[in-house]
């Protein structure tokens, strides 16, 4: 699968225009603030109908405007045709012409990964972010997981409504009979996401240590996730015992949705410790792996959004970076005009430049 045409319509700064991607690699060159960026946004949001940027549809919109589009056609698929808008505030998602109810449909059409300078907070930010990594890691290949993050996510909604409107003295009468008949059902399905998180983290770490002592150099790391039930029976025990806690706090203080995960080397939390540059290398293999978690699942290979990716890598780890790349139908590269990308690039890779939101086919595509 590859993309083989981006149209856009008030999306950023990019102009309204429909531009030719039908290439295995395609090289976008520009200095910051060009655009590069928001090429590969727009290619994200109509494989997932968000952005990697922002939870705000419209900061998405270019300057002065508020209703924007962007649309995708496909090669090698059945659904040969992505169009995402976004007009008077609501967004719709269509394929081949016709809408689509959910936006879960859009999972096994164009699987894409993003390689960006937001990934670090996979790494430094909080565990909330961390959970949101593995989560979507594994929505990529198990759609049932996805449902029961759905059916997980209602009930603690309804359940931390509950319980912040009766710590505000919104609520007459106790809320326990309620949180009687709710937790077996948090309970239930906090235990399924716990389950495919422990598999899915081990197998997860045994592809992502590989990769960083491939590139690094240094063996023994690996992802731990840290659990906040062992078993249902557990789970209802641990939430009668904090119910106080909880309403008086007016949210639920345990379960999957406070769960951690850790990189650790060789039995000891890494990540804090680490240098700089070595927290970038864990947030640009992670999104390695995670490709090549999604190959190993499914059979396929995603296409590879890589977002500046290689600047701040040495010769040398960036050698070893790209001796490991995971397979992919198609991969976009964005550089600064000073970096050595015709050194990377290969007889069909299309190559074009970015200046003022336009994309420029360069002259000299083979090297």
């Amino acid at each position: 699968m590859l993309f083989s045409s981006l149209r856009t319509a008030a999306f950023r700064n990019l102009a309204d225009t429909e531009t030719f991607t039908g290439a295995k690699d395609v090289f976008l060159i520009g200095e910051n603030g060009q655009g590069k960026t928001n090429f590969l946004e727009a290619l994200y949001f109509c494989a997932y109908a968000s952005s990697f940027r922002t939870v705000r549809d419209s900061e998405l919109a270019r300057n002065g405007e508020k209703d924007f589009s962007a649309e995708v056609k496909i090669a090698q698929s059945a659904n040969d045709e992505i169009l995402v808008k976004f007009e008077k505030g609501k967004k719709s998602v269509f394929i081949n012409g016709k809408r689509a109810e959910d936006r879960k449909d859009l999972l096994s059409i164009a699987p894409t990964i993003v390689f960006c300078h937001e990934d670090m907070e996979f790494v430094s930010g909080s565990p909330e972010r961390r959970r949101w990594f593995f989560d979507q890691t594994l929505s990529l290949y198990d759609p049932v997981y996805l449902e029961d993050l759905r059916r997980f996510r209602r009930v603690l909604k309804t359940r931390n409504t509950l319980l912040r409107d009766f710590a505000q003295r919104k609520l007459d009468g106790s809320p326990e009979p309620v949180l009687d008949a709710l937790d077996p059902q948090f309970a239930m399905y906090g235990q399924k996401l716990m389950e495919k998180r422990e598999t899915a983290a081990a197998q997860f770490s045994g592809v992502f240590g590989l990769l960083y002592e491939e590139v690094s150099g240094i063996a023994g790391i690996n992802v731990q996730y840290i659990q906040s039930w062992k078993g249902e029976d557990d789970a209802l025990t641990q939430l009668r015992e904090k119910r106080a806690a909880d309403m008086a706090a007016g949210l639920s203080l345990c379960g999957p949705h406070r769960d951690r995960y850790v990189f650790a080397h060789n039995g000891m939390e890494f990540a804090g410790k680490a240098s700089t540059g070595q927290r970038r290398l864990l947030a640009l293999l992670l999104r390695a792996a995670q490709a090549k978690r999604f190959s190993q699942m499914t059979g396929l290979n995603p296409v590879l959004l890589l977002d500046d990716v290689l600047l701040e890598m040495d010769g040398e780890k960036r050698r070893r970076f790209l001796s490991v790349m995971p397979g992919y139908d198609q991969a976009f590269y964005t550089f600064l005009p000073e970096e050595p990308y015709k050194r990377y690039s290969k007889e069909d890779t299309l190559i074009y430049n970015v200046n003022a939101g336009r994309l420029t086919p360069e002259l000299k595509t083979v090297v």
